[in-house]
């Protein structure tokens, strides 16, 4: 256990993202009520039996899942318990000691953390802020190999908000095709699009490509802590065995729910309600960089999230426990994803939560530049 890494990231927010006043630290859109999703359906759920689930998620979400990717079938789908469980099994199913396994960083931390613990090597592609988070294609051909087992991506981003383009997509997909190597894309934030044009899922672009996604970020119903893979079958029924040895099933209730979320008439309703309040909290978040003017940040393309490089003299892991301390603030400094001087802050609160949150990391930068003129320091 001593070799054991931790998830700094989730440990942080888990800690405390339910204990403070406000919480920046949040990727997802300010969560919907059970009432809401209800009302949206037009369906009640007090006649669902409270009992074991189909271990796999039943064939109604199954079906719904699958009409989200091309040519899928519920053949193709399982069920998990949210995207975590998700990628965990992927992980476990598709690496061994002495894989390789090729990151594209910054990411969500928890698939190259769980790679390093298998025993795998983990290569680092980075995303690159000068190509507005975008890998350069000589990174790739560099490091996948024909060593490499399997590549993961997270598209779109977390935590920049990036949608790989068409030509960095392409010059991943060839570089996977020629080491004969597996994609795992984690695809969470789909569906949470500014522009509203959904972000396009590997699924289907090669036969080799595990995608997985969740009800939390996009739609807004973490709590129901469903999440999903899609896979070949054969590979799919692979997973599905994994996962007899961890969750076995979602419940009924959360399985019933996440179907009426999923289906046709609701789908559409809840990402209307997502890109309303992301659109407007990036406006308000934007115009906030903008007025306190140590920030750079590219506009994500999806998610409520913003990757934000600051130009204050101080650590973002200290930043972030003096916001939490002194504020009741929570946000990820960029440490958790190995770039200091960047946060990731979440805008998808309500706009009045959004604005108190930023006039709170507000007073602290205006607390740091006082006690940083020349009569602060005892000087003339």
């Amino acid at each position: 256990m001593s070799d054991f890494l931790p998830f700094t990231m989730e440990r942080w927010q888990s800690t405390y993202e339910n204990v403070v006043d406000y919480n920046l630290s949040e990727s997802g859109v300010h969560p919907m009520t059970l009432g809401e999703l209800l009302a949206l359906a037009g369906r009640r759920a007090d006649d669902v039996r409270l009992g074991y689930g189909q271990s796999n998620g039943s064939l109604e979400l199954r079906h719904n899942i699958a009409r989200l990717y091309r040519n899928a079938s519920a053949d193709n789908v399982c069920v998990t318990n949210g995207s975590a469980e998700a990628n965990f099994i992927a992980m476990w199913t598709m690496v061994q000691p002495g894989s390789e396994v090729v990151v594209l960083t910054p990411t969500y931390m928890q698939t190259p953390g769980l790679a390093a613990q298998i025993g795998a090597t983990v290569r680092e592609v980075p995303l690159r802020e000068s190509l507005a988070w975008q890998p350069d294609p000589s990174d790739l051909e560099r490091a996948i190999t024909p060593e490499t087992s399997l590549i993961v991506v997270t598209n779109p981003s977390n935590p920049t908000g990036a949608v790989l383009t068409e030509a960095s997509r392409t010059a991943l997909l060839r570089a996977a095709a020629r080491a004969g190597a597996w994609i795992l894309a984690d695809e969470v934030y789909t569906g949470a699009e500014l522009d509203g044009e959904e972000t396009r899922s590997f699924w289907g672009e090669s036969p080799h490509v595990v995608a997985t996604g969740s009800l939390s970020k996009a739609y807004g119903l973490p709590g129901l802590r469903i999440g999903w893979l899609v896979a070949p079958a054969d590979l799919a029924e692979q997973l599905w065995a994994r996962k007899d040895y961890t969750t076995i099933s979602p419940g009924d209730l959360t399985d019933y729910l996440a179907g009426l979320a999923l289906s046709k008439d609701v789908r559409p309703r809840i990402l209307q309600r997502t890109r309303q309040r992301i659109r407007l909290g990036w406006q308000i978040t934007e115009s906030w960089m903008r007025e306190m003017g140590c920030f750079t940040c590219r506009a994500p393309d999806a998610g409520a999230i913003a990757f934000a490089r600051y130009d204050l003299p101080i650590n973002s892991s200290v930043l972030a426990e003096r916001l939490r301390v002194e504020k009741s603030l929570l946000i990820v400094p960029g440490d958790h994803f190995q770039c200091d001087h960047f946060v990731r802050l979440g805008f998808g609160l309500p706009e009045p939560a959004l604005r108190a949150a930023l006039d709170r990391f507000a007073e602290v930068i205006t607390e740091m530049s006082a006690a940083d003129l020349p009569h602060a320091r005892g000087h003339t």
